[in-house]
């Protein structure tokens, strides 16, 4: 009983979790509820856990195999179930509240072909001093890119990496070297927009990405990591 109930419970916790990403991003519930599934889910799956450990402790005592195979079964997909949103939380814990980041914190690349794509964003395409100490404090690695390239050849490889991306390009402007694209994640369908700036410098041109969450007060990492990559396929060109 204790084995199929721990089993039940995992299933039960997993159709949820598999459900909520995919809910929110067809607009079937709202971020509030889809966050709030999500939660109800891993603790369930961390019922199942508990429950399907006591089964199987108790199955192997009384050489019930085929109990202590369900038990085992329903602990193992309530781990696989609670794990991810508690790791994600443990992460929201430990990394700043923000949502936006840029390679120059002083002047940040501005939005322009995206800007009315974000009508309905939760989040502001203001850049502000608050964020500002906040990327620098945690994010110190996120820098500017000088190449020594001309700032035609520079947007030109810039332009090739961003591509070599996961991104929906959104404008290409050689005439002010600016480069804009969004990036849809996979389950969810959170959108980020980015922004690349080419400008002269004096040993060739100078490299800035910015990278903003539509949604959401932290964004566990992701803008940050974005601009990392990018910057690394820049290099590879």
């Amino acid at each position: 009983m204790l084995a199929w109930f721990a089993f039940s419970a995992a299933i039960a916790a997993a159709i949820v979790a598999l459900l909520v990403g995919p809910g929110y991003r067809f607009a079937w519930w709202s971020l509030g509820s889809a966050m709030q599934a999500m939660f109800w889910s891993a603790i369930v799956a961390m019922g199942a856990v508990a429950i399907g450990l006591i089964a199987t402790i108790f199955a192997f005592q009384t050489k019930a195999h085929g109990s202590m195979r369900l038990a085992l079964l329903g602990l193992v997909i309530g781990l696989a179930v609670a794990l991810p949103p508690l790791t994600l939380y443990l992460k929201a814990k430990s990394l700043p509240r923000i949502h936006d980041i840029s390679t120059d914190t002083d002047n940040p690349p501005a939005f322009v072909a995206v800007f009315p794509l974000r009508q309905g964003a939760s989040n502001s395409t203001e850049y502000t001093a608050e964020n500002a100490v906040a990327q620098k404090s945690d994010y110190p690695e996120i820098a500017p890119k000088v190449l020594k390239s001309a700032p035609d050849e520079a947007f030109a490889q810039a332009e090739a990496a961003a591509r070599l991306m996961d991104w929906e390009i959104v404008a290409v402007s050689p005439a002010d070297y600016r480069i804009e694209a969004t990036a849809t994640s996979l389950l969810f369908g959170f959108k980020d927009d980015v922004v690349i700036r080419v400008t002269p410098h004096a040993e060739g041109s100078r490299i800035d990405v910015r990278s903003l969450s539509r949604v959401g007060i932290s964004d566990l990492g992701v803008n940050a990591r974005r601009i990392q990559e990018f910057m690394q396929r820049l290099e590879a060109k």
